[in-house]
């Protein structure tokens, strides 16, 4: 999967969880992750903190794990 394809799938979930909860802060985002027509996001500095993120990913930065206390 490429970075864009990541994105698109990353937005694709997002506005599914957008129409079942028509959350404001999500409906937001997506209008600032929204391509405009050369295909960068309508708000310029999502695409560095994608790029950020996916360095992150890369680097082995994130833990997505859920660690429960008992």
């Amino acid at each position: 999967m490429t970075e864009q394809d990541a994105y698109l799938a990353m937005y694709a979930f997002l506005d599914a969880l957008y129409q079942s909860t028509e959350d404001d802060f999500l409906g937001g985002l997506l209008g600032s992750m929204s391509l405009l027509a050369d295909g960068s996001p309508a708000d310029p500095a999502i695409a560095g903190e994608w790029r950020e993120a996916i360095a992150k990913v890369r680097d082995g930065r994130i833990d997505p794990f859920l660690r429960l206390r008992s």
